[in-house]
């Protein structure tokens, strides 16, 4: 679906400068409107209401930076929220903010860091030990639960989560030179199993990603049915290999049989990833701004479409997927599809004249029109007053555009011989736009998970998929106009 960037939520607690727009994958959180609560909230960041400071509702927020993970869970629609009675514990005014910065040492020499603090606290302790007065109580063996010393709760957890943190990123990279180099030696390597043109566009996806990534949730039925927020802190492969094999199924279309092979792990952990994956980059992707100010529009244009296009916003066009069919007939739902023997879906794209993907909708059943896939999408509330939309004949929908001043091009093939010569260009312009968002429909589908029916076990993230795939195409080359018009 596609998303503006219309919510700039910053965060409210001072010394953090976490935005929405920069770290989409974070959340945040409205004040309390419990007044007890929120006053706990106000002396926990430390600022007070007055003419600097206003709490108003959707405009104050805290980020999920200032949350352990145990006061957040997730609802079965992917939105985050804070459980009841939650207060904001994490500050930089309590050395928490050191994790955010971290020391970049190889992991070498964290790995010999980490063995000298071990042997220092070890020290400290049976110094403390030895030094203690005759009849004070003494610890017991591993009494991991013996308190902290004061000052030193904050400070203890940050400085280990800053070294893990740091070490489990370049261990990532160094095993992504071993484990991923053994299927890509090439950027045509990457091409194949990723859809990436190259191996630095994939490195530069995966640094984007990975700060979230490494946050990831994941979901089974087993933990479904015991606790529907487990967090797998085990991974059968690293972030990287996960992400790779992700990739591997949407773009290269391999099998999840066929991945169970290469990764040597089960089908079912390979099933897994696919969800987990397909639902984190859905949200993470989703969260970045599709569509283009008329400004950016007319600034990428191709000069070409210059003279007769200068007023086009949008190229539109619907396009279908299948899913396959359940067994039993009570279970196929209204999309079946007999003739293909699978249930159809049918969604809508738009591109700006560049050839940019600028909006796709959600995946709705095959029998709806052309007419309300365009009002229910909600693609009518991006458009302007004098904005022009280019679709075929099929799409009757100057009514819907004429409420927002907006105006439905639909090139006249058949009369074009009675067209003036001005006429006539703008229509073989308007024409070789609508190849050009054919071309990006093509460009969608030249992942190869659309080349069969998707599976039963991915029906519930098809729409996930989708998008995804669409979205993904923002790191492919342009779109080649050179040989769409000759005017």
């Amino acid at each position: 679906m596609a998303r503006l960037s219309s919510s700039r939520c910053h965060c409210s607690v001072p010394l953090c400068s976490a935005n929405q727009h920069y770290q989409p994958y974070l959340s945040f959180h409205n004040f309390p409107t419990d007044t007890k609560l929120r006053a706990r909230w106000v002396r926990a960041i430390r600022r007070d209401e007055g003419a600097d400071f206003k709490i108003l509702p959707d405009s104050s927020y805290v980020c999920s930076l200032h949350f352990t993970a145990d006061d957040i869970y997730i609802t079965p629609k992917g939105r985050r929220r804070l459980k009841k009675g939650t207060i904001p514990t994490r500050f930089a005014w309590k050395n928490w903010g050191q994790i955010q910065r971290p020391v970049h040492l190889s992991v070498y020499q964290k790995s010999k860091r980490q063995k000298l603090e071990a042997t220092s606290i070890r020290d400290a302790i049976e110094g403390d030990e030895a030094a203690d007065c005759e009849g004070a109580s003494q610890p017991s063996d591993h009494d991991y639960a013996a308190p902290s010393p004061p000052g030193s709760s904050d400070l203890a957890p940050g400085e280990v989560m800053m070294l893990q943190s740091s070490a489990l990123q370049e261990l990532k990279i160094a095993q992504m030179q071993t484990q991923l180099k053994h299927f890509c030696a090439s950027d045509s390597d990457f091409r194949f199993y990723t859809n990436f043109p190259s191996e630095k566009v994939f490195m530069v996806f995966w640094e984007s990603v990975y700060p979230s990534a490494s946050r990831l949730v994941y979901w089974t039925k087993a933990q479904r049915m015991a606790d529907p927020l487990t967090t797998s802190t085990l991974h059968s492969l690293t972030l990287i290999d996960e992400c790779f094999l992700f990739f591997c199924r949407i773009a290269a279309g391999l099998k999840e049989k066929v991945l169970s092979s290469m990764f040597s792990v089960s089908q079912s952990t390979v099933s897994y990833i696919i969800i987990t994956w397909a639902n984190y980059l859905y949200q993470v992707l989703g969260a970045q701004p599709m569509w283009m100010s008329r400004r950016q529009v007319q600034a990428t244009m191709p000069e070409k479409f210059r003279q007769y296009c200068l007023d086009v916003r949008v190229i539109i066009d619907c396009t279908k997927v299948h899913c396959e069919t359940p067994s039993a007939p009570t279970h196929q739902s209204e999309p079946f599809s007999s003739y293909k023997n699978s249930n159809t879906f049918k969604s809508l794209i738009g591109i700006a004249p560049c050839g940019v993907i600028t909006f796709v909708s959600k995946l709705y059943t095959d029998f709806i029109s052309d007419k309300e896939i365009t009002e229910k999408s909600n693609l009518i509330s991006f458009l302007q007053p004098g904005d022009e939309v280019v679709a075929h004949e099929g799409f009757i929908i100057h009514d819907l555009l004429a409420k927002v001043g907006a105006k439905l091009t639909t090139p006249p093939f058949e009369n074009a011989s009675h067209l003036s010569t001005e006429d006539a260009l703008k229509t073989q312009a308007m024409a070789h736009l609508r190849v050009l968002v054919e071309k990006a429909i093509r460009r969608v589908k030249e992942y190869h998970i659309w080349d069969r029916v998707v599976p039963l076990s991915l029906s519930g993230t098809v729409n996930q998929l989708w998008t995804i795939c669409c979205l993904l195409t923002h790191y492919q080359s342009p779109l080649d106009t050179s040989n769409d018009m000759a005017l």
